[in-house]
């Protein structure tokens, strides 16, 4: 096997992604075969020379899973939690250790992949990818004409401007909206900036991945072909509604 950047190999192993990987390896972190690397360009031989994070030796999985599970409200969005909280890789037991990708707030449901694919999560999680987010938002009164534009133009959120590329009424109270940013409590304070409270968030897709039936604290792993569109190399594209 051809040899590889060391922080391909980190974000391979399912430890970090690639720019993680690099800042662990400015930081004196990561350990080749016994020596501190602090180089970028340093290549490593999978399976051969043994990668070592804050004395941890890192190995690769025998093969990449990814499971798309309901997460529950009242659920951590973690891998542990220091509080002892039940976490959404508590709901699914795997041979393999997997990390969610991205974020749901405590209060909120629905759609999280969990896997240990690095190079799949970089890509989940970079805006650049351009893979949308699907959420079904409950709001605790009937949205105005007005703040639906609003959130398509844009709301400032700590000095930047949050916006969803497409909106739309499902319901008297309920919106359908896509994202690509992925700020903290994005949603919610995108709305509580315009007087409203969210009731209910749940994200029914990510990309081509659909929610679909599954119920709470329920999972399943993804196909190949799921995988593949995730990647944008399968068929279909990444539809916004």
């Amino acid at each position: 096997m051809e040899a590889w950047r060391l922080q391909k190999y980190l974000s391979r192993a399912g430890a970090a992604s690639r720019r993680q990987g690099e800042r662990w390896i400015l930081e004196g972190r990561v350990r080749v075969n016994g020596q501190v690397v602090r180089e970028l360009g340093v290549k490593v031989r999978p399976r051969v020379d043994r990668v070592e994070v804050d004395g941890r030796l890192l190995l690769l999985p025998s093969a990449t899973r990814t499971a798309a599970l309901h997460k529950p409200k009242g659920v951590i969005s973690t891998a542990r939690d220091p509080q002892g909280r039940p976490t959404v890789v508590d709901l699914v037991p795997s041979p393999v250790r997997l990390y969610p990708v991205g974020r749901l707030d405590r209060e909120s449901e629905g759609l999280i992949l969990l896997t240990n694919d690095g190079e799949l999560a970089e890509r989940l999680l970079r805006p650049r990818y351009g893979i949308p987010k699907t959420y079904r938002v409950t709001l605790d009164r009937p949205p105005r004409e007005e703040d639906l534009r609003v959130m398509e133009e844009g709301v400032f959120l700590g000095g930047k401007r949050a916006y969803a590329v497409k909106i739309r009424r499902i319901g008297r109270r309920q919106v359908e909206m896509v994202l690509l940013q992925g700020m903290n409590r994005q949603i919610r304070r995108m709305w509580e900036a315009r007087g409203y409270r969210v009731e209910r968030l749940i994200r029914t897709a990510i990309g081509p991945i659909q929610l679909g039936d599954l119920p709470p604290g329920g999972f399943r792993w993804l196909s190949e072909e799921e995988m593949l569109r995730l990647k944008g190399e399968g068929r279909g594209g990444h539809s916004l509604f």
